[in-house]
C-alpha cells in the first residue's frame, strides 16, 4: 500500500483517475431513492485522496473547468437567445427575477451568519447545485490581489461548504417543486387537472388534426390484403388517406402490389379488391384496421423497402415558430411523422400545439424517400457522428478567455469575468451560431456529455484533493449550523419564484412549476414535478429559463465574491 501511496503522490494524475473511478462508482448506489450524485461522491472521494497530500499541478483543474463552461454555454445558448425575443421575454423576465433572488437570498444569509468569501461561495453553489460556482469564485478571488493564505484559505473552505449544502440543495429543491409547489398553486389534484387541460387544449387543433397525445410513440408499417367492398368500384390511394383523416387517424399508404407485382405509388393509382396495401402512422392508428381494409398480410417481400428515422436541427424560417400541427399538414411531411422534439437537450412534448423554435432537434420517421425530402425543408440533417469540430472548441475557449481576461479596475479592484465567465459567453455565443448554421461547430451529444460531466469532475477531483489536508477542520468549523443556513437558501428563493410565478406573470400552474425548476437548473426536480402532476408539460417552461439561470448562477460566483 505504502508503494501505491508514493505512486500516487508522485504521479498525481493517477489519483485523479483513482478519485473519478471510485467518485462515478459511488455516486451511482441508491439507498431507496436517495443517490449521493456524481459532483459530490468525486468531491468526498477527492477529499479522501486528498489526505495523503497530494500535489496536483493547476493548469489540469483550469483546463478541464474550460471545457465544461464552454460545454455549458454551448448547450443552452441557442435557447439563451431564443429567450430575447417577444415571446420568450416573460419566461426570461421571471427567470432574471429569480436568479436575483438567489443572490440576495445567499447573500443576506450569509452576511448574518458572518461568512467570509469562501463560505459564501460554497453556500450559493451547493444550495443551488450550480457547482461551476466554485472554479469561478476561486478565479475571481486569484484576480483580487488577497494575501495568498487569506486566499488559500478561502478556496479551501468552498469545498466543505458546497459538500455540506449540495445534498439538501439537490434533494429539497426536487421536494419543494414537486410537494409545497403544487399546493401553492391551489392543490396537486387541480395542477394535474390543470396540465391535463393544457394537454388537451395543445392536442387539438382543426378536424384533420386528432389528439397526438404526448409520446414518441414508434411509427409502424403494416400490410393489408384488400377485400372490403368499400373498394370494388375502385378507390384511389388519396380516396383512401382522405378517408383516414376523416376519422381522425393520419395513416398513409407506403405500398401497393397489385397481381402479385410491387407498383409504385402514386395519389391517383386505383386500390381494387385483392390488392395488397402497406400503411404507415403511428401504432395505434394502424392496430385494428384487420377489420376495415382486410386481412392483415405478413409478407416479407412486401415490407422490405428502407425506412429512415432522422435527427433534424431546425434552421427554416419557414419552420420556425410554427406548431407541430401546422407544420404536419405540409405537403413535404406526407408520410412522415414527428417522433420527439428535444430543445437545449431536454425532451419536450410532442402535441399539436407545440411551438417548434429555430435550433431544436426533431427526429421525423418514414420512408427514406420522403424522410429525406422533409427533412430538407425542415433545416440541417445532423446525421449521427462521432466526431467533434475541435476547431471550433479551440478557437471559442480561446476568445471567450481572452475576452474574459479584460478587467476594469474599481476601487482599486480588479473586475473581470474571468478566463471561466469569459469561457462561458463564448459557449453562449458558439451555440447560438451553430443553431444558425449547423454546417460547423458540431459537438456531438456523447462529446457534449464528455466535455461537461467528465470537465466538471475532473474540476471537482482536483478540487477535493487539493482541499483534503484541510477539509475535515473546515467541515468542524462550519458545523451544522451551515446545513440548515443551506436548506433556507434552497427553499426560500423556490418559494419566491412560485409566489412570481403565480401572482406575478400568472404563468399556467404547468408552466410555473417548469420555469422555477429551469431558473434553479435542477432537472432532477423537473423529473419529480412530471410525476408528480403526471404529464410532461412543465418541460415546456424549463429551457428558456434554464438557458438564463444556467449563465446567470454561474456570474453570481464572481459577485457573491465582490458583495462580501
Amino acid at each position: 500500500m505504502e508503494w501505491i501511496f508514493n505512486q500516487l503522490r508522485e504521479r498525481p494524475e493517477l489519483a485523479i483517475f483513482l478519485t473519478i473511478f471510485l467518485g462515478f462508482w459511488l455516486g451511482k448506489l441508491r439507498i431507496g431513492k436517495f443517490t449521493l450524485g456524481t459532483v459530490t461522491s468525486v468531491l468526498l472521494v477527492g477529499v479522501l485522496v486528498g489526505q495523503l497530500n497530494i500535489a496536483v499541478p493547476g493548469p489540469i483543474k483550469s483546463v478541464f473547468f474550460l471545457l465544461f463552461l464552454f460545454a455549458v454555454g454551448y448547450k443552452v445558448g441557442p435557447q439563451f437567445f431564443r429567450g430575447l425575443k417577444k415571446d420568450g421575454l416573460p419566461q426570461v423576465g421571471f427567470a432574471v427575477l429569480m436568479c436575483v433572488s438567489v443572490l440576495l437570498v445567499t447573500w443576506l444569509l450569509a452576511l448574518m451568519m458572518g461568512y467570509n468569501a469562501g463560505e459564501a461561495a460554497g453556500l450559493l453553489a451547493g444550495s443551488q447545485t450550480i457547482s461551476a460556482v466554485i472554479g469561478v469564485a476561486e478565479d475571481t478571488m486569484a484576480n483580487m490581489g488577497l494575501d495568498e493564505a487569506q486566499r488559500q484559505s478561502y478556496v479551501n473552505i468552498i469545498p466543505v461548504s458546497y459538500a455540506v449544502t449540495y445534498i439538501f440543495g439537490t434533494a429539497g429543491s426536487a421536494w419543494v417543486l414537486s410537494s409545497i409547489g403544487p399546493k401553492m398553486l391551489g392543490g396537486l389534484e387541480k395542477v394535474k387537472a390543470a396540465c391535463k387541460e393544457l394537454e388537451a387544449k395543445m392536442g387539438s387543433s382543426l378536424a384533420d388534426e386528432p389528439g397526438f397525445m404526448p409520446a414518441a410513440r414508434p411509427v409502424t408499417f403494416r400490410a393489408y390484403r384488400v377485400e372490403n367492398e368499400w373498394f370494388k368500384n375502385g378507390k384511389r390511394v388519396i380516396d383512401l388517406e382522405v378517408y383516414f383523416r376523416q376519422h381522425d387517424k393520419r395513416l398513409f399508404v407506403e405500398r401497393l402490389r397489385k397481381s402479385g407485382v410491387v407498383v409504385e405509388v402514386s395519389m391517383n393509382i386505383q386500390i381494387e379488391p385483392g390488392d395488397e396495401v402497406v400503411l404507415s402512422g403511428r401504432r395505434e392508428y394502424i392496430i385494428g384496421e384487420e377489420s376495415w381494409i382486410g386481412p392483415e398480410v405478413q409478407d416479407a417481400q412486401l415490407l422490405d423497402f428502407p425506412a429512415e428515422k432522422l435527427p433534424v436541427t431546425i434552421t427554416r424560417k419557414t419552420v420556425a415558430g410554427k406548431t407541430v400541427a401546422v407544420i404536419r399538414r405540409e405537403k413535404f411531411m406526407h408520410g412522415v411523422s414527428i417522433r420527439s422534439i428535444k430543445r437545449a437537450g431536454i425532451s419536450i412534448p410532442v402535441l399539436a400545439q407545440t411551438v417548434v423554435d429555430a435550433g431544436d432537434v426533431i427526429e421525423v420517421v418514414g420512408t427514406r424517400q420522403e424522410v429525406e425530402a422533409a427533412a430538407k425543408r425542415l433545416g440541417y440533417i445532423d446525421r449521427p457522428t462521432n466526431q467533434t469540430d475541435m476547431i471550433f472548441v479551440g478557437l471559442g475557449i480561446l476568445v471567450g478567455g481572452l475576452f474574459g481576461a479584460l478587467s476594469v479596475h474599481i476601487g482599486g479592484i480588479p473586475i473581470s469575468l474571468s478566463t471561466s465567465g469569459g469561457a462561458l459567453i463564448a459557449g453562449l455565443f458558439f451555440g447560438w451560431l451553430r443553431s444558425k448554421h449547423p454546417t460547423f461547430g458540431r459537438i456531438p451529444e456523447p462529446s457534449q456529455w464528455v466535455l461537461n460531466n467528465v470537465g466538471l469532475n475532473m474540476f471537482i477531483a482536483v478540487v477535493g484533493i487539493s482541499a483534503g489536508p484541510s477539509f475535515v477542520q473546515g467541515f468542524h468549523d462550519v458545523g451544522i449550523s451551515l446545513f440548515l443556513v443551506g436548506a433556507a437558501a434552497t427553499t426560500l428563493p423556490l418559494i419566491i419564484g412560485l409566489l412570481l410565478a403565480r401572482y406575478v406573470f400568472k404563468f399556467h400552474p404547468a408552466l410555473a412549476l417548469g420555469v422555477c425548476a429551469g431558473a434553479r437548473t435542477t432537472t432532477a426536480a423537473l423529473g419529480a414535478v412530471q410525476d408528480a402532476v403526471e404529464s410532461e408539460t412543465p418541460a415546456l417552461g424549463y429551457t428558456v429559463t434554464y438557458a438564463v439561470g444556467n449563465t446567470l448562477l454561474i456570474i453570481w460566483g464572481v459577485v457573491i465574491v465582490l458583495l462580501i
